[in-house]
């Protein structure tokens, strides 16, 4: 393993804001996210896939009197996350590393307020639907941990994952989409504004070949 990652993993290990197997930490925290992990009890927001944590980091910019978490099983990409928000002096965001999966092991039952899915893989192939994060599966595992009526957000580059998200929710009972769109920088309605504040690096990749940004913002009570 080359040098850097290998310090990048030490670092990780002495980081407070990053939660992984190992830490005790790890098996401690869920239903007390808000008063056992951060400094203030704010609402929390959830990035599922955050990657290099761009956009975790962004909203928690953007909304200081809330708190952020991005979960990713990727060490290094997490390191990168929490460098910068050391760097902006953030201290309501944070990182833990685990497979979205095991979500129901790591937070409480109505212990999030949001949930952000951003660029995930988008598991083309028929076999690997119970994978794909919008899945029947994982939204099961969604409102099991959102406060009742509480947000959920997809962007997307592919058309396939965008929609079969779109299918999935019709044929839910209960399950509410409140706007989405197919191409979301060609939207002036303001309700879009939150979703278009953010543009990841990959984001600006896609946009500059001309892959236009889906977006869908639902609830699922």
């Amino acid at each position: 393993m080359p040098r850097v990652k290998l310090q990048r993993f030490t670092d990780n290990a002495s980081r407070p804001d990053i939660i992984e197997p190992g830490k005790p930490e790890y098996e401690q925290l869920g239903g007390r996210w808000r008063t056992d992990f951060f400094a203030a009890p704010h609402p929390l927001t959830l990035e599922v896939g955050c990657g290099k944590g761009e956009y975790t980091v962004g909203l928690a910019q953007r909304h200081p009197g809330r708190n952020f978490l991005g979960l990713d099983i990727k060490g290094e990409r997490i390191w990168r996350g929490s460098t910068r928000a050391a760097e902006m002096g953030l201290t309501n965001v944070g990182f833990v590393r685990m497979r979205a999966e095991a979500l129901a092991a790591q937070f409480g039952p109505g212990e999030l307020d949001e949930i952000w899915i951003t660029f995930p893989d988008p598991r083309p192939r028929d076999r690997d639907i119970k994978r794909r994060l919008t899945s029947p599966r994982f939204l099961g595992l969604y409102e099991q941990l959102l406060t009742p009526g509480g947000l959920l957000h997809l962007k997307t580059d592919n058309e396939g994952l965008f929609e079969f998200t779109l299918e999935t929710l019709a044929a839910r009972s209960g399950a509410t989409v409140e706007r989405f769109t197919r191409d979301l920088y060609s939207e002036t309605d303001p309700e879009f504004t939150e979703a278009q504040a953010i543009q990841t690096n990959f984001e600006g990749k896609y946009r500059a070949i001309g892959v236009p940004i889906k977006y869908v913002q639902f609830r699922l009570t």
